[in-house]
């Protein structure tokens, strides 16, 4: 290990000689986690198979370790490197949602894995039993819990204790909403009213000499600290986006957004104009179907997440790459298509294919200057290149277009495995 790294918490990422990532893991002190890879006669198998594999060390810092572990699992979850076996499937965080239930003037509180309602979330949350605990424990405690049943003196559980009342006549709707404040308002700011409150409930149940539910109510403030904490740290996902996008993202994706690289596009495909944004299209398949298409945007030389699109190809059930093509380039260009020439737009089309492709989306698309890039020997076609031009892999042009496609590969890969994922195991 030759590169210095920081004596302070975040992330660090292992990268074999193509630049992937293999490994990342997170760290108190990044320079010190790393050091002890590196340790003679190391006893773990695994990390001597990922030092004979790796080529080089990355790292990003963050502010406390409690972000690097958020981080890490992130983009453990994101990557999936191949020698992260933990977090590398499914959703690793966990909110707390406070919502309205659909048709009805109610709010609740929601344990959920993913942003996908309406409302206001407390998270994301990496320890997911303690998350648990908490929101079991805001639940019961504030009387939160709702029912399905109409019954006029309400419920067993009413009667218990466990439901908030909402199948009884006269429920009282303006205690609940004052409760459900009050849990919202426990894990947004009044963090020490909250463990005051639990600290003088453990004191009275001492006091009348039921250790047990003392003990119960210990473990409910054991775990409020660590979630309070966590809330504590402002995690975002979206946090370290332009770190995560330089570290990241292979070497020879870098340092392509050179002030110059616009005009030598130009030069090279003898177009009109300097060429600053790129679209390129490919298509995935698995065995003839399943057909999706991916759409992936380059501005200056790099990537631009905002503009990139998926797409679940409608019109076909068999393999037609022309078609397909021709369908999602017709659909990402619609409003192009119908005269509006405000419309987002590129500079210029890159589609992953030959010359056939290539042929299909100039038959709908006249304005727009295309050109096709085939693997084989990296053979670039346009107007420019009837015969096919072989890019040379040292010079920014041929760089900035080869990662191009291969980003756009991989992302319609990603979202192809996605997509079967869902359609096989939901």
């Amino acid at each position: 290990m030759q590169k210095i790294l920081p004596k302070v918490s975040g992330v660090y990422l292992f990268k074999d000689k193509s630049d992937q990532i293999i490994y990342i893991g997170k760290a108190k002190n990044i320079n010190n986690r790393v050091k002890s890879y590196f340790q003679k006669n190391h006893d773990d198998w695994k990390v001597q198979a990922l030092l004979q594999e790796y080529s080089s060390l990355d790292y990003i810092v963050t502010k406390n370790e409690t972000e690097a572990l958020l981080l890490e699992a992130q983009l453990v979850r994101n990557h999936k490197p191949k020698f992260n076996v933990l977090l590398k499937e499914g959703q690793p965080f966990v909110y707390l949602l406070f919502t309205r239930v659909k048709d009805s003037d109610l709010s609740i509180l929601e344990l959920v894995r993913n942003k996908k309602k309406k409302g206001f979330y407390f998270g994301p949350f990496l320890c997911k039993q303690q998350a648990r605990k908490v929101y079991h424990y805001l639940v019961k405690t504030f009387r939160l819990n709702l029912c399905n049943k109409k019954i006029e003196n309400g419920c067993l559980d009413y009667h218990l204790g466990l439901c908030a009342g909402n199948c009884k006549k006269n429920f009282d709707f303006d205690g609940y909403l004052f409760r459900l404040e009050i849990a919202r308002n426990a894990l947004k700011k009044n963090h020490k009213k909250l463990i005051i409150m639990i600290k003088e409930k453990i004191a009275s149940y001492n006091r009348s000499m039921d250790f047990e539910k003392a003990m119960h109510i210990k473990n409910y403030l054991d775990n409020i600290d660590i979630v309070l904490h966590t809330l504590q740290t402002k995690f975002n996902e979206k946090k370290y986006h332009h770190e995560i996008e330089k570290k990241t993202m292979p070497e020879r994706f870098r340092n392509l957004h050179k002030n110059d690289i616009a005009d030598q596009l130009q030069k090279f495909l003898s177009l009109k104009k300097p060429i600053y944004t790129i679209d390129c299209f490919d298509i995935s398949h698995f065995q003839s179907s399943s057909l999706v298409g991916s759409c992936v945007r380059f501005t200056n030389g790099m990537p631009d997440k905002n503009k990139f699109r998926k797409f679940k190809i409608k019109t076909l059930s068999q393999q037609n790459d022309y078609a397909a093509l021709q369908e999602i380039v017709s659909r990402r260009y619609k409003k192009f298509l119908q005269g509006d020439t405000v419309s987002d737009f590129p500079d210029l089309i890159l589609i992953d294919g030959g010359k056939g492709q290539l042929s299909a989306v100039q038959k709908i698309i006249k304005d727009i200057p295309c050109i096709s890039l085939v693997k084989k020997q990296e053979t670039v076609f346009g107007p420019m290149f009837p015969d096919g031009f072989v890019l040379d892999v040292k010079k920014p042009v041929g760089q900035l277009l080869i990662s191009l496609r291969d980003y756009a590969h991989h992302f319609a890969i990603n979202y192809h495995r996605n997509s079967l994922r869902t359609q096989y195991f939901k």
